[in-house]
């Protein structure tokens, strides 16, 4: 995550006034019963909620059950169960509206210069953006909004994407490359570019963006699914052994010879506080606040599945540069060849890289004025000429003119080099070709600075690690998680810099092929793979993967193969999409842990006080000492439904992630969440128990 995006995310208050009262007027409007049908537990309390204000009016009218106050009781907290669970579902909704609406404010009305061709000065048609089609050619001057999604295939320009990323820091977009992909609603600061639409309006990526953070297209994941089967299960049976409830009281009144048969509303009660109503007033709001968690990361999911996906990840294929390395090579260390002081050296290093602007060649000029002292030069009285790198020459350099002779002083690749050497009449020592070997043996790139027809040592370029990015693999290796480096290196250099990250495997000299093959592998061995990727040739290889990254900065090709789009286009953020993925994971399962162990304490509370009038014997479960039968019913249905309110902030935050193998999460979620879901409800219920007291609440 950026800096930015990260102190958004903690800045943004969990509970915000605004979204609070968005929230509760939503939860109202959720009582709809069709909106209710998508949850079998939660449409099962709403159908109680209603048949109990049934029974409450049946009451006053004197017909049906007697105490119309204590029926009028548990029907508003029936019905406030339903509201606490919909104001769940409405909270982690509100973040997405919220962001949604921002977007959408992105999204105004922009005219679009369409050309007749991919030429910059062909005919020009001034129409809205809302007219442009797949494959319509745009053009886009400075100070002009991109009217749609798309690809650069002319020109260069700076763009301004904090509509979209939030960083106000300029991006650059270039035909050609893997950096050609624009969306729509950002801003051309400087020159212009031809833009290729890649998407028919209402199908872009800002509109998508909209759909997901909103929740409108939000699918059911396989686990959400499979546990909404078990939780209506769990339903069924709970309802079928209430019903039979009725007739065996009828029996046992009868059969005793005292004592009264128990009510309707008792039986509801019981029913409610029985069924997994805590797991199921929450299961929906746990989901939406996992693609919230996402897109405060700056991450756009396409689905719920691939949010999922993420936290059962066991393989992360990352790429070398700028996800492990820093992703600029840095000179560490000077080696002069035998005879040749370390000095001279450096100086010819620092003068052949005076104008080198690349990171590579700023830092050679930096480690020779840190170890060396080696300071500011007077070009001009040197009569410096400055000798560019090319890809034919593979060196660069300066030609210095003098008084008294004149020099040659080249760095560069060591073939180059050497053939720079013999041209001029010079030998390439021994000593300093087993340094060149031993160089790139150990990962680095050697430099090779010749002087004229004199070799005199090596540069040594090292891709830095990046820092803490060690023990990161080994949180994910205590997770279960394997990494994986991908780079274009040799083996040797990528050996080396996979032993120094910690990283688990590599993959060098990497294809998209090799890519593929890759993934496939581990798929056809059961393992479930995520990876970034940015370009056209990551398409593949990211349509393959379980969780596809692509980078927005990337192509269009490579945005539509993943399943993910990462705003801030930081390849390192697979890591926190994986650590967000199994914070879902974790949340789902430790409040289903604690909704079905809550359960516990209703038991002792609701059948000793419906079946005691019956057999006083049962007096002896009343474990809490609870006042009387009606105030023991009542306490546990007021406990079942604020229990749902309590659980909100941990709903939306998710529970702490904690990197632990699978064995060890389980033991700590069965001791936190299970052991406290047995013990929590029952001091939950004999406080409520004395509060009622305390207000006369009782019959």
């Amino acid at each position: 995550m950026t800096s930015h995006s990260r102190q958004t995310a903690e800045a943004r208050p969990l509970l915000e006034p605004a979204i609070v009262k968005r929230a509760a007027g939503d939860a109202f409007r959720k009582l709809n019963p069709v909106h209710q049908l998508r949850n079998p537990v939660m449409f099962t309390v709403w159908i109680c909620s209603a048949f109990t204000t049934a029974l409450w009016v049946e009451a006053l009218a004197g017909k049906g059950e007697a105490r119309p106050g204590f029926i009028l009781a548990i029907a508003l907290w029936l019905w406030f169960t339903v509201l606490f669970a919909n104001f769940a579902e409405a909270m982690a909704e509100g973040r997405g509206k919220a962001q949604a609406d921002s977007l959408r404010r992105a999204k105004k009305d922009i005219t679009a210069k369409k050309l007749a061709s991919t030429d910059r000065a062909s005919a020009r048609d001034l129409l809205p953006a809302s007219m442009l089609r797949l494959g319509d050619l745009v053009l886009v001057e400075a100070g002009d909004t991109i009217p749609g999604d798309g690809e650069v295939i002319e020109g260069i320009a700076s763009v301004n994407e904090s509509a979209i990323t939030g960083e106000s820091a300029p991006v650059i977009r270039e035909s050609g490359g893997d950096r050609s992909a624009v969306t729509g609603g950002t801003l051309v600061l400087s020159d212009w570019i031809v833009v290729r639409i890649s998407a028919n309006p209402g199908e872009s990526f800002l509109d998508r963006m909209i759909a997901m953070v909103e929740g409108a297209k939000r699918q059911k994941t396989p686990n959400e699914i499979a546990l909404d089967i078990l939780l209506a299960g769990l339903t069924i049976i709970f309802l079928l052994a209430t019903a039979t409830l009725l007739p065996f009281s009828l029996f046992s009144v009868k059969a005793a010879g005292q004592g009264t048969p128990i009510t309707l509303t008792v039986l509801v009660a019981l029913l409610v506080c029985l069924i997994p109503t805590t797991i199921g007033g929450l299961l929906s709001a746990i989901g939406i606040a996992g693609m919230d968690r996402m897109i405060q990361a700056n991450v756009i999911a396409t689905s719920g599945r691939a949010v999922e996906a993420a936290g059962d990840v066991d393989v992360l294929l990352l790429d070398k540069t700028g996800t492990i390395t820093l992703g600029n090579r840095e000179a560490v260390a000077f080696l002069p060849a035998g005879g040749v002081n370390i000095k001279d050296l450096a100086d010819a290093a620092q003068l052949s890289s005076l104008a080198d602007e690349t990171p590579e060649g700023r830092s050679i000029v930096v480690l020779a004025k840190a170890q060396h002292g080696l300071r500011e030069r007077d070009l001009h009285a040197l009569d410096a000429h400055f000798v560019p790198f090319t890809a034919q020459t593979r060196m660069s350099g300066v030609n210095i003119l003098r008084e008294g002779g004149s020099r040659e002083v080249r760095k560069g690749a060591a073939a180059s080099i050497e053939d720079f050497v013999k041209a001029r009449g010079g030998c390439f020592p021994e000593d300093l070709r087993r340094t060149v070997d031993q160089v790139a043996m150990a990962g680095g790139t050697p430099l090779v600075v010749a002087d004229g027809a004199q070799a005199l040592g090596v540069i040594h370029l090292k891709d830095i690690v990046k820092g803490g990015i060690k023990e990161r693999f080994g949180e994910l290796r205590g997770m279960g998680i394997k990494t994986v480096m991908i780079t274009g290196d040799n083996p040797l250099t990528a050996a080396a810099i996979a032993a120094e990250a910690g990283v688990d495997d590599f993959l060098a000299q990497a294809t998209p092929e090799a890519k593929l093959k890759l993934i496939r592998e581990y798929q056809a061995g059961g393992r479930l793979v995520a990876m970034t990727g940015d370009g056209t040739n990551d398409a593949p290889a990211l349509a393959q993967a379980d969780v596809a990254v692509a980078m927005n900065s990337g192509t269009q090709a490579a945005k539509e193969a993943g399943n993910m789009v990462d705003l801030d286009s930081n390849p390192t953020k697979l890591i926190e999409i994986v650590e967000i993925g199994k914070q879902l994971l974790m949340t789902r399962g430790s409040l289903t842990t604690f909704s079905i162990a809550n359960d516990v304490a209703k038991y002792f509370a609701i059948l000793p006080a419906a079946f005691v009038a019956t057999y006083p014997a049962l007096g002896a479960l009343n474990v809490m000492g609870l006042h009387s039968p009606e105030s023991a019913i009542l306490s546990a249905v007021i406990f079942n439904a604020l229990i749902i309110v309590v659980l909100i902030p941990l709903a939306l935050r998710g529970v702490k992630y904690r990197p632990m193998g699978a064995a060890a999460l389980l033991q700590r979620n069965l001791l936190v969440y299970g052991l406290g879901g047995l013990v929590v409800p029952f001091a939950g219920i004999k406080l409520i128990d004395l509060i009622l007291v305390a207000l006369r609440f009782t019959v």
